[in-house]
């Protein structure tokens, strides 16, 4: 695990080694066990090293016997042994045990074959000396971040969009459909980031680029929803029992201990039980608690800890730490970031790191499993539709009675949200809307005028679909796989993964994701939708195939998720941080938000009238984001 940065100046322009320097030590965080630099004339990169494997042997970067090839990578190759083996009867001389130089023979064996051979999770940067030419490629899912920038006639790369930001030279603007973005969504939606100048190479794909010409990129994965109906039920459950326990026993590879986020709910479970089937010592799991909560799951984790002999350590969080921490969290990620779980995730991982190097967490089990709540939302929207179409008029009459019950206003905005999501055209426009953190009509009274008109469309949703989907046959699918791909290849690696990535690795601590193996998921899309989705039970074959390893009721619980409690907090003292962070900000005066709105969404969300948690979390960490990037320079 590491971070990795490098610039392709070309033209025959020199590149300095203070620069790749420079540009490694702004990612310190990512790998402060070793750093490693080369330099060949108008090429440079660079990485900072967290020793997980071959902790002696593996410094980057590594080179091919002729001195043609080198490499520099972020990440684990899971299988590694396996290819090691092949590679080595192919005639490879090792010189190191590490996944590192195992990736790059694969490389040089194969080429672009490569990628489809690997298991596991990687940003890498591959040099060619002989062909001036450096490849460019990350993991199937995106687990690992991979950004780049195409400047004066270069390239940039690197882990972070900081590393990019420190060569000479470069500029750097702020993008406003990125802005749009993140208040629509609280994340900037990938490929594109905050900055105009800079975006990340998408999940399974590789670019190349010479010493001349532009970049080509393509794409070497991606998931295909292709049900097989040759087995029954009983034997789709063994084959997940089988298949999960093979792919964490994989992720356990390393020289170093390894432990558990644990929830207590099913995913986090699961991942911890199958660790305890294979580890010959106690594993450590790690729990985040909010004391006094409705999503407060330490009970729930500390049985399940406790019924697998796991060393259990809770960390409890409260609403005044969180606020405190806030500048903290921001400033692990290079954006604006409002993901629900960033703050629990920094904290706890800040926790975990002063007991282990590694931890395996349960992320991607609802995106291939059909795990979340609004997946089932919308496909009854999708059945209500021809209905709700016909009462439209009557219902949007009752939407505009204004209620004073606090409860009453709830239903009727809920009520309102339900049937705008009936009258989409497909589930790739209900996903849009069930994963953005603010209505249209929000920001519409949100947004500065200009602002508003620039960046908002009639139909938001169906741009965003034609933008993601827009292919031939996407529409044919079936509504929960639109869904379901929707989630995997959008909100996965623009929100979910990101602040997995960027709060672990802010306290040099390496986050794996068994779920999200893409051979797993691969071997997953190819279970039947009644397996998933059982009526309305989630995670249908993944809950009885974990079902023996756990007591009765251990998984029963409703699904909370790794977040903050916004409706509660910010009815109380987190509310002052957020109203705060926004008064105290240049953000303020950037010509986005109306100030006046912002007043009124706190008010309102203070008065109990309306739930805008999120947004306002979003509003706070925007304007700590501004000072820390742009007021700050």
């Amino acid at each position: 695990m590491c971070g990795i940065a490098g610039w392709y100046r070309r033209q025959g322009r020199p590149v300095e080694q203070a620069d790749i320097t420079r540009a490694c030590d702004t990612i310190i965080h990512r790998g402060p066990d070793d750093s490693g630099v080369h330099i060949d004339r108008d090429f440079g990169f660079g990485m900072r090293r967290l020793s997980i494997i071959d902790l002696e042997g593996g410094h980057q970067p590594i080179f091919s016997e002729d001195g043609r090839w080198a490499i520099t990578y972020n990440g684990e190759i899971y299988n590694h042994p396996e290819l090691r083996a092949e590679l080595d009867a192919w005639g490879w001389k090792f010189r190191t045990n590490s996944d590192t130089e195992t990736l790059l023979a694969a490389y040089v064996r194969w080429g672009d074959d490569a990628w489809s051979k690997l298991e596991g999770m990687y940003g890498v940067a591959i040099w060619d000396a002989k062909e001036r030419r450096l490849t460019l490629a990350r993991d199937p899912l995106g687990i690992k971040p991979l950004y780049y920038s195409l400047q004066q006639g270069g390239i940039a790369w690197g882990s972070e969009i900081r590393t990019i930001r420190t060569i000479p030279g470069h500029e750097f603007s702020i993008r406003a459909r990125g802005v749009h973005d993140f208040f629509m969504f609280g994340h900037i939606g990938k490929p594109r980031t905050i900055w105009n100048e800079v975006q990340s190479l998408e999940p399974g794909h590789v670019l190349h680029i010479g010493a001349e010409g532009e970049p080509e990129i393509r794409r070497f994965w991606h998931p295909r929803f292709e049900a097989r109906h040759d087995l029954s039920e009983a034997q789709w459950i063994e084959a997940t029992r089988e298949e999960f326990m093979a792919t964490v026993k994989r992720h356990m590879l390393a020289d170093v201990t390894v432990g558990a986020f644990l929830s207590g709910g099913v995913d986090s479970s699961a991942v911890v039980a199958a660790m305890a089937s294979h580890a010959s010592a106690p594993i450590k799991a790690f729990t985040m608690g909010f004391p006094g909560t409705s999503i407060d799951e330490t009970d729930a984790a500390a049985r399940i800890a406790k019924h697998l002999g796991c060393e259990h350590i809770i960390l409890p969080l409260e609403p005044q730490d969180a606020g405190m921490m806030l500048p903290q969290v921001q400033a692990s990620h290079d954006e604006p970031c409002a993901a629900t779980a960033a703050v629990p995730v920094w904290h706890l991982s800040k926790l975990a790191a002063e007991h282990v190097k590694v931890v395996l967490c349960g992320e991607g089990s609802d995106e291939i499993f059909a795990g979340y709540k609004r997946q089932r939302t919308a496909l009854a929207a999708a059945r209500s539709a021809p209905y709700l179409r016909a009462l439209a008029p009557l219902i949007a009459g009752l939407e505009r009675i204004p209620f004073g019950s606090k409860r009453l206003n709830y239903l009727r905005q809920n009520a309102r949200r339900f049937r705008m999501s009936a009258m989409l055209d497909s589930n790739f426009q209900r996903f849009f809307q069930g994963t953005q953190i603010s209505t249209p009509w929000v920001r519409e009274e949100l947004y500065q005028r200009g602002f508003y008109e620039r960046q908002e469309t009639e139909k938001p949703f169906a741009a965003l679909e034609a933008e993601y989907f827009g292919w031939p046959g996407a529409r044919d699918m079936h509504p929960l796989d639109q869904f379901m791909l929707a989630d995997l290849t959008v909100h996965m690696p623009s929100s979910l993964l990101n602040r997995t990535d960027r709060g672990s690795m802010a306290h040099s601590l390496e986050a794996r994701v068994p779920f999200l193996s893409h051979k797993f998921v691969d071997w997953s899309l190819t279970m039947p939708r009644e397996m998933k989705l059982h009526g309305k039970t989630g995670k249908y074959a993944l809950r009885k195939a974990i079902e023996p390893w756990l007591f009765e009721g251990a998984i029963d619980n409703r699904k909370l998720g790794f977040q903050l409690p916004f409706a509660e907090w910010f009815s109380g003292g987190f509310s002052s941080f957020a109203q705060e962070a926004w008064n105290g900000s240049g953000a303020s005066q950037a010509g986005y938000l109306d100030n006046q709105a912002v007043e009124k969404l706190f008010a309102e969300h203070g008065a109990g009238l309306a739930n805008h948690g999120r947004i306002l979390y979003a509003i706070a960490m925007f304007s700590i984001w501004w000072d820390q990037n742009i007021d700050a320079r």
